[in-house]
């Protein structure tokens, strides 16, 4: 049986090199790996191409790794939130650059790339500055914009529970991005709320089936991000 468990968060990062592109799932605070980031932080890489859904905010996981001038670019659809002010500040002063891209198709160039596709036309930022220099094609009367699929050297996720196959479910919004970022990237980096044994998550249960899973760690919530559920009592 191949085990895909790490001892910790420190060891499920410790290959990410200088320049990497990274995946990091989530959707505001829910998804989140949190934990695998600051790891990140620790661990020293640089000069990082990161693609997320916004550009995190404060001084922690996403946030702090900006704050530190470690990420070169910013991959992402809502760079701009409210807690988003190291971006901003960086990006201001020129010391980081944007690519944005609408959050449809952000979702869908991934899935693309996970999917084996070479690519595809949406109407999505058609006649906008965002569609500046990308091939477009009138279909139907109507102008499509050609997105080519995103993928990243590691994608760093985060679920409820996983076993040490590296299969996972995830909860509630934990179901945003990370499912399909699981497939789009070389080095799939999973951080799990709960670790179960093999066995223990039925099939129809597993939302991403351990192929997709390099190596997983369990680690607990950071209190910056929100809280795990509660177990019912008996």
């Amino acid at each position: 049986m191949i085990d895909k468990t790490v001892q910790d968060c420190a060891q499920a990062v410790a290959d990410v090199f200088d320049g990497a592109t990274i995946m990091i799932g989530g959707f505001g605070d829910p998804g989140v790996p949190g934990r695998l980031i600051e790891a990140l932080r620790e661990q020293g890489a640089r000069d990082l191409c990161i693609i997320h859904n916004g550009a995190g905010g404060g001084d922690f996981s996403l946030g702090g790794l900006i704050l530190d001038g470690r990420v070169r670019k910013l991959i992402a659809s809502f760079p701009n939130g409210a807690g988003s002010t190291s971006f901003r500040d960086r990006y201001l002063k020129g010391e980081i650059e944007l690519e944005l891209i609408p959050q449809g198709t952000l979702s869908e160039r991934i899935r693309a790339a996970g999917a084996g596709l070479g690519g595809f036309y949406t109407p999505t930022a058609a006649g906008t500055e965002l569609a500046r220099g990308r091939e477009t094609r009138v279909i139907e009367g109507r102008e499509y914009v050609f997105e080519l699929p995103l993928r990243a050297d590691f994608a760093f996720i985060k679920a409820h529970r996983g076993d040490r196959l590296g299969n996972l479910v995830y909860r509630l919004a934990m179901r945003n991005f990370n499912p399909i970022m699981a497939t789009a990237a070389k080095t799939v980096v999973a951080e799990v709320d709960e670790l179960v044994q093999v066995g223990d998550l039925g099939m129809e249960e597993v939302h991403t089936p351990g192929i997709f899973v390099d190596r997983l760690v369990q680690a607990s919530r950071h209190p910056k991000l929100f809280a795990p559920p509660k177990k019912a009592s008996a």
